[in-house]
């Protein structure tokens, strides 16, 4: 029973829960844990194993895993923003008085059911009670409209991508860093899409910055041949709700809606996901010129276009849960 319950806990499950289930509280589930990551599994035998204690609780153990997950360094008045294993270990020293190891602390997490992760980042700005309206009232409300008034709704952004951006890894030697040739020159190029639903993408690409005027004609690109209303969703930049633009969507006649997201919350539009995929790919090219970088834009794009399947896995994305609940 302890080792199962040592393993729920390595999977994820929460200790509260898997207490629960065995039928023991918290306390013991702790102090198995703690057991564990002191002597492995026979350690979790019914006769006691003969041997130094652990040094660290069953409390610690769980002081450990509630500090870690519910606090960030910046609270406990540490300068870097990430939970690593010699932060951690320095926690445990200067908050229980425990001096460890690193590959103890390791030994700790893992059993703990924590896991080394690549965060999502946020502005701070970024107002929790906004979003959760949009989530749970604006956008729902705006998808019930959408749906009786039989209009398409759109998510767009721009973006833009440098030649001296660049991503991704390479096989070589360890100790020899690899060195990849790469322009020296700077150029840049500016672009927008707006993906539906539907899994449909429209696109421009523009060489210079991305004004009122250039959101316009995207806008006017967008309406050719519309057959049905569009409600678009873009973000709060002002070049969105410049007057030019207003009176465009004016003259539409209901045909084009706008409507904007919470401040800071790029996570909640699936359009973002089209520039991961340019980026990746035209990074991963050795671009020498601003013509180069045009075309291998302009084909990542419209290989995205012709994935429809691909495009509507862009509003699966964790983040974006709420466009379809």
């Amino acid at each position: 029973m302890r080792q199962q319950a040592i393993k729920a806990v390595r999977e994820g499950q929460p200790v509260a829960q898997v207490a629960a289930a065995f039928g023991v509280n918290e306390r013991s589930v702790f102090r198995w844990l703690a057991s564990f990551a002191e002597g492995g599994q026979t350690a979790l035998l019914a006769k006691s194993i003969p041997g130094r204690p652990s040094k660290v609780t069953p409390e610690q153990m769980a002081w450990i895993a509630r500090t870690v997950q519910d606090k960030t360094p910046q609270q406990l008045k540490f300068e870097f923003g990430l939970w690593t294993l010699e932060l951690i270990r320095h926690l445990i020293k200067r908050d229980l008085g425990v001096e460890l190891a690193v590959s103890s602390v390791h030994r700790i997490m893992k059993v703990l059911g924590f896991s080394a992760q690549k965060p999502l980042y946020q502005a701070w700005q970024q107002d929790p009670v906004l979003v959760n309206e949009w989530e749970t009232k604006t956008f729902p409300a705006l998808r019930a409209e959408a749906k009786r008034q039989g209009a398409m709704i759109y998510f767009a952004d721009e973006s833009g991508i440098r030649s001296d951006y660049h991503t991704g890894t390479t096989w070589a030697p360890k100790g020899q860093t690899p060195v990849v040739a790469a322009t020296g020159r700077r150029f840049s190029l500016n672009m927008i899409s707006a993906v539906c639903t539907s899994g449909e993408l429209r696109f421009m690409l523009h060489d210079g910055s991305v004004t009122a005027s250039v959101f316009l004609a995207f806008l006017k690109r967008l309406m050719v041949g519309a057959t049905r209303p569009i409600y678009l969703i873009v973000d709060g930049h002002s070049i969105h709700k410049a007057k030019m633009i207003k009176d465009f969507v004016a003259s539409t006649e209901g045909m084009l809606r706008l409507y904007y997201l919470p401040p800071y919350s790029p996570q909640l539009n699936p359009d973002e996901v089209v520039w991961a995929h340019v980026k990746r790919e035209v990074s991963g090219q050795l671009v020498q010129s601003k013509e180069q970088m045009h075309r291998l834009a302009l084909g990542a794009l419209r290989r995205i276009q012709k994935l429809p399947g691909l495009v509507k896995s862009f509003f699966r994305q964790p983040e974006c849960h709420y466009i379809h609940t």
